[in-house]
């Protein structure tokens, strides 16, 4: 889990075979003091709404170096390589671009880090894609086609996304992966973090909404029981989540999304979420100090209000895993001990922290190199696992030791238990998921390895999907109860 696989010669000569795209997903290091378990949720969206644009004369393979199948394939050759880069794997795409690129297929890189440090990925492509790949995938093909092909392509994000390709799902391995149904509704987001990669000097992702019948069409079609939203935050709109909730509704499946946490701002919309079938939300608190927030930028209610949200998640039987960076400013080492004591007292299912990284091509990553606190560009690190910066008011070691006791202590047996919901009924299926997610990064190498990902998980989504599907039905019937009551004091009137 945290060394690639080796890129040795190809024994004999191998032909390129004509019209066949190969598309890779790089490995990255796991952290350790994470779960592994994370890293197999979903599949990439971004390389399976690559295919669906992909022309119907042309074959198209999916390969995830992270599932452990050893290196890519080459019996026969693709001829064209579209390869996704992001800053903490990027070596290893220009690895694995150098490899193919040397027998002969064309390599296309595209990606977040092609964007904002195109001169650094230049010399391993033939062709860059800067901008919404869905756009330039089938002009570069046809390039290819046609013996022309650029040096660099580039596309906006301002076209009209209901208009997009639906994700080419059946190109995945789906006993790899919990679920295959990674879903997307909307892009953008309302806030612009400083620290946030949608604040990438270049990118300008305005928020763009896809019909909601398109997506429950494309979740019904997937035929799995689970979906995840991989949305910036599909709570934006709350009109249009409240839209999307009422086509979701009748699947009678279940979802979980990523949220800011003023969704909560309206009671109605969270329940009309439950109904929905929302069991989970990944909510980016960032922090629980109100001066770091407003250093960043991030629009959010008081901290002092974040408990009393979660509850209104809670009662609506909606998990919460929360999300914390550490480093800012305004922290200090007494930050590691007073954000685990606030998630175990509000009872957070899962949570997950993340070290304060400057992104390339940020304005924290502009502040950090004009105060000269940057500590070496060395990308692998910037994983949000290592300080790659000077905090204020504590050393980088004293960072990245309060992050592994975080984790340690999080995932530990006596605040697994703590964090137990209140509901009896919903404690198995937690612990099952608790003790499976965070505390078996041993076995996680096994199942991935021996494709047993979807068969472990799949009794434990099924026994959450049945327990919240009763539980939707005791929130229709309260709901029901009151519009009774309320016929009755309207005849009354």
């Amino acid at each position: 889990m945290t060394r690639p696989p080796v890129l040795e010669d190809a024994v004999g000569a191998h032909e390129i075979r004509p019209r066949y795209a190969l598309l890779v997903n790089p490995f990255y290091a796991k952290d350790p003091h994470a779960s592994f378990g994370k890293h197999v949720l979903t599949p990439s969206l971004a390389l399976t709404s690559i295919a669906g644009a992909t022309p119907a004369h042309w074959s198209i393979r999916y390969w995830d170096e992270n599932l452990l199948d050893g290196r890519p394939p080459y019996e026969p050759l693709p001829e064209v390589v579209g390869i996704s880069v992001h800053l903490t794997f990027a070596r290893r795409a220009f690895e694995i671009a150098q490899w193919y690129r040397s027998r002969g297929s064309k390599v296309v890189l595209g990606g977040l880090h092609v964007l904002s440090c195109p001169e650094e990925c230049a010399p391993y492509a033939d062709a860059l894609a800067v901008g919404d790949g869905v756009q330039l995938w089938p002009r570069i093909l046809a390039d290819v086609e046609s013996g022309c092909l650029r040096s660099k392509y580039a596309a906006t994000y301002e076209s009209d996304y209901r208009q997009d390709p639906a994700p080419r799902r059946s190109i995945l391995p789906r006993r790899s992966f919990l679920t295959t149904s990674s879903l997307i509704a909307t892009r953008g987001c309302h806030n612009r973090c400083g620290f946030c990669y949608l604040a990438t000097d270049g990118l300008r992702m305005p928020y763009r909404m896809r019909d909601p019948h398109q997506i429950a069409s494309e979740f019904e079609a997937d035929g799995q029981p689970y979906g995840v939203f991989v949305d910036n935050n599909l709570g934006s709109n709350p009109a249009y989540l409240r839209a999307l909730c009422d086509a979701l509704r009748p699947l009678r499946k279940i979802w979980s999304a990523a949220v800011s946490i003023d969704v909560t701002d309206d009671p109605s919309l969270i329940r009309a979420m439950a109904l929905a079938g929302c069991t989970g939300v990944f909510v980016g608190f960032e922090s629980l100090t109100d001066q770091n927030l407003t250093d960043a930028r991030k629009k959010t209610p008081k901290a002092c209000d974040y408990a009393r949200r979660v509850r209104l998640l809670h009662d609506n039987g909606i998990q919460v895993n929360g999300s914390f960076v550490l480093g800012f400013d305004h922290d200090r080492k007494d930050v590691f001990v007073q954000t685990a004591d606030w998630v175990e007292e509000n009872r957070l299912e899962c949570a997950t922290f993340h070290i304060l990284t400057p992104y390339p091509a940020t304005p924290l990553f502009r502040q950090m190199e004009a105060e000269g606190r940057l500590l070496h560009r060395e990308w692998a690190l910037y994983d949000t696992a290592h300080s790659v910066f000077r905090p204020r008011n504590m050393s980088p070691e004293e960072l990245e030791q309060g992050y592994a006791w975080m984790y340690q202590r999080l995932f530990s047996h006596a605040s697994i238990w703590r964090r137990r919901p209140e509901d009896l009924r919903a404690v198995p299926p937690y612990l099952a998921m608790s003790y499976l997610y965070k505390r078996s990064n041993r076995l996680w190498r096994l199942l991935i390895k021996h494709h047993l990902v979807r068969a472990v998980w799949q009794p434990l989504v099924e026994l959450t999907r049945l327990r919240h599907v009763r539980f939707r039905a005791e929130l229709e019937a309260r709901e029901a109860s009151k519009r009774r009551a309320g016929s009755v004091v309207a005849a009354g009137v």
